[in-house]
């Protein structure tokens, strides 16, 4: 049976952060994600989570698709960079019990080759990968779709994704695989999916069009999940949509929950 954890971001934005949090576990969820971590009262958000059972299945590392400031980790020069944001994990990891991070590529850079840039992102991963070993979590590298929501984003094929995952060849380096921007970028789910299921670490969902619930659109999450499931993932799911009415959000959460 597949677990879910709702991603706070997309939810009740007009809740203060820890309230969000503790919706979620009233729902009867055990974990939940979020994007930034260094824009959060992390003692609230700790507490919080301890007070009502939840762990945090993911959150993002602090990258230039993050955070415009910090270097991309497509060139040499983002590596170290890089390496200092996943040893900035570790603490979070420990606070807040955080499974994976979410590692995102940044924009293209028009300059720079993409065997370039792809090497250059390896390379950052190879070297930040021992960091997320010894401390015990995972990181996650997340392509997204660039048709509707993310024009110009560098990773943009789970094929490339898995390449990537390969060449860095760590345990603690996997694809997070966002079922909604890979239907985007041209569907073929589940036979991308199935025969790469080791090298999945976490799994994002929402619908399309509209980027709403998994019951609301195209893609036919039963068999998705189905297949999912039947491949041996065991990891959680993360709900990252838009509600299609903010007013029945914690209704559409519920519902959700009983899919598998």
């Amino acid at each position: 049976m597949l677990r879910f954890s709702p991603c706070v971001e997309m939810f009740w934005p007009d809740a203060p952060f820890v309230e969000r949090v503790r919706r979620v576990a009233t729902l009867g969820f055990d974990a939940y994600e979020f994007w930034s971590w260094w824009d959060k009262d992390l003692d609230a958000l700790e507490l919080t989570a301890q007070d009502n059972g939840l762990i945090a299945s993911a959150c993002c590392v602090r990258t230039a698709f993050t955070d415009p400031a910090t270097p991309s980790l497509l060139v040499p020069e983002g590596r170290e960079p890089f390496m200092q944001a996943v040893r900035d994990c570790v603490d979070i990891h420990k606070r807040l019990s955080c499974q994976s991070f979410i590692v995102t590529t940044g924009n293209v850079l028009p300059e720079v080759s993409a065997a370039a840039q792809h090497a250059a992102c390896v390379a950052a991963l190879k070297a930040a990968a021992p960091i997320a070993e010894d401390a015990g979590f995972m990181l996650v590298l997340e392509p997204l779709n660039t048709l509707v929501d993310h024009a110009g984003y560098y990773l943009s094929s789970a094929k490339e994704g898995f390449e990537i995952v390969d060449e860095v060849s760590s345990p603690a380096v996997k694809l997070l695989f966002d079922i909604y921007h890979m239907h985007v970028m041209g569907g073929n789910l589940t036979p991308q999916i199935v025969p790469n299921i080791g090298k999945i670490g976490h799994v994002h969902v929402a619908n399309h069009p509209g980027r709403h619930e998994p019951m609301l659109g195209e893609i036919n999450y039963p068999y998705v999940f189905d297949r999912i499931a039947a491949a041996g993932y065991d990891r959680y799911v993360g709900l990252e949509f838009k509600p299609s009415d903010p007013d029945l959000t914690s209704s559409i959460l519920g519902h959700v929950l009983t899919l598998p």
